[in-house]
């Protein structure tokens, strides 16, 4: 649908528009216009005036006195001095809905697939509403991803929120496609904030695939999209996944990735003058990060549930970075995929030593945990000696753990690998770890 479709209905008469109150630019820096004659709150929306061409949508993000700060939703080009201003009275509300399923839409719900508009929809509100954190059910069930690794090493719970660390080319977005097919969620929903185009249709097309999309509802905000759309885009995808919450209903939400939604809103923050702090990142960054990801979460007792994924960038594979930084601070736990696994042919490239999810303890028997832990301390005894092991240098029976983790590394390594096409389900990968580390009865049962 385009601009002139979509505010077609919209007139000077209509009760959206209020004319007797328009303002008019006075200024455009960059991608920050500037309007004066306005009385309206930040968050509100505006239609801006273009000669011979579509109004088009701003918000605004600011104000300095009588100036307005605003920031249009797309590229805009045709704006001059003195066009009007008009504030929109209509909320910003979005499509919702069992409608979106197979559907691929943008940051504000119009289709980019070729499926057709989208009828009889519900409405939702980007903001989301507040949900007190003692009436949230607590996290008590694992959620099935269908990732070996992450099921028997790194148990994810239903309700969990969980980042998914990792620079270029480790292999993030096939492991989250892989998650769209294998998973036992009942809807998913992807947000494909910041990418580029073609990597958005080589997700849909090739990694997600047609299986995929038929219970996933996705939402495309590509890299060349306005900071604002790519904003809402991250905004939207959580509001479809909370309305599927409400129903009831089991979510797992798949954002790629929270750190082109920091950038948005830093582009934003520079451009209306608020100065950087951490790293050229204005504060407000890391005042909207938890705002976002507490959205997320479990809902009222006896409701569904978002299990949601965060990619972070890490730039340069530095894990210090501050958007990595802040999200390990907000979020469930964290995955690492590891750039030096990745070269091995390791996939999926997760490093399991420098991953944890915080909620496995509780959702996981005891014996479960420490097979897990026991996988991990021999992995991380076998690569402090690798060196050692490598020359030959090191000789059999001076230290008992170093021998069991040299004779079942293979193993493991084995266990954590995973095709493209291979699901392993919870109990699947449960037994994968036994296997490795029975106990006394199932030990003594081959015996027998």
């Amino acid at each position: 649908m385009s601009l002139s479709e979509r505010w077609a209905p919209l007139t000077f008469d209509d009760k959206h528009y209020q004319p007797k109150v328009a303002g008019k630019l006075v200024r455009m820096v960059g991608l920050t216009l500037e309007a004066v004659g306005l009385n309206v709150r930040v968050g509100d929306r505006c239609m801006v005036e273009r000669h011979h061409a579509e109004d088009v949508e701003a918000e605004v993000v600011g104000f300095d006195e009588r100036r307005i700060f605003l920031m249009p939703v797309e590229q805009v080009d045709g704006l001059r001095p003195g066009a009007r201003v008009w504030p929109l009275t209509a909320n910003a509300d979005v499509p919702v809905g069992a409608q979106l399923l197979g559907r691929v839409v943008d940051g504000t719900g119009r289709p980019l697939d070729t499926k057709g508009p989208l009828l009889d929809v519900e409405q939702g509100s980007l903001q989301g509403r507040y949900i007190n954190p003692l009436h949230r059910a607590p996290i008590r069930e694992p959620l099935d991803v269908g990732i070996r690794a992450i099921n028997s090493m790194l148990t994810v719970g239903r309700g969990q929120r969980i980042g998914l660390f990792a620079g270029s080319g480790v292999g993030k977005s096939v492991l989250l496609g892989m998650m769209t097919r294998f998973t036992s969620a009942d809807i998913i929903v992807v947000g494909l904030i910041g990418e580029r185009g073609r990597e958005v249709k080589e997700f849909i097309d090739e990694i997600l695939g047609e299986e995929g999309l038929k219970r996933s509802v996705v939402v495309a905000s590509p890299a060349d999209d306005s900071p604002l759309m790519r904003l809402r885009a991250a905004q939207y995808t959580t509001a479809i996944a909370e309305y599927f919450r409400d129903q009831g209903m089991n979510v797992l939400m798949l954002m790629d990735s929270l750190t082109r939604y920091a950038q948005a809103q830093r582009e934003i923050a520079l451009a209306v003058g608020e100065p950087p702090a951490t790293k050229g990142y204005p504060p407000s960054v890391f005042n909207k990060l938890p705002k976002l990801v507490e959205r997320t979460g479990n809902g009222q007792e006896g409701g569904g549930s978002i299990t949601a994924f965060y990619t972070v960038l890490s730039e340069g594979d530095d894990m210090q970075d501050p958007i990595a930084d802040a999200s390990r601070a907000i979020l469930d736990g964290h995955i690492v995929l590891s750039r030096k696994l990745a070269e091995e042919g390791h996939y999926p490239a997760i490093d399991v030593e420098a991953s944890v999810s915080r909620v496995m303890p509780q959702i996981v028997p005891e014996a479960w945990l420490k097979k897990s832990q026991l996988c991990k301390q021999l992995m991380a005894h076998y690569r402090q000696n690798q060196d050692l092991i490598a020359v030959g240098a090191y000789q059999a029976g001076n230290d008992q753990m170093l021998d069991v983790a040299i004779e079942r590394m293979p193993r493991i390594k084995a266990m954590l690998r995973q095709g493209l096409t291979e699901g392993s389900d919870l109990a699947t990968s449960k037994q994968h770890l036994d296997d490795l580390f029975p106990s006394p009865q199932q030990a003594d049962g081959r015996k027998k």
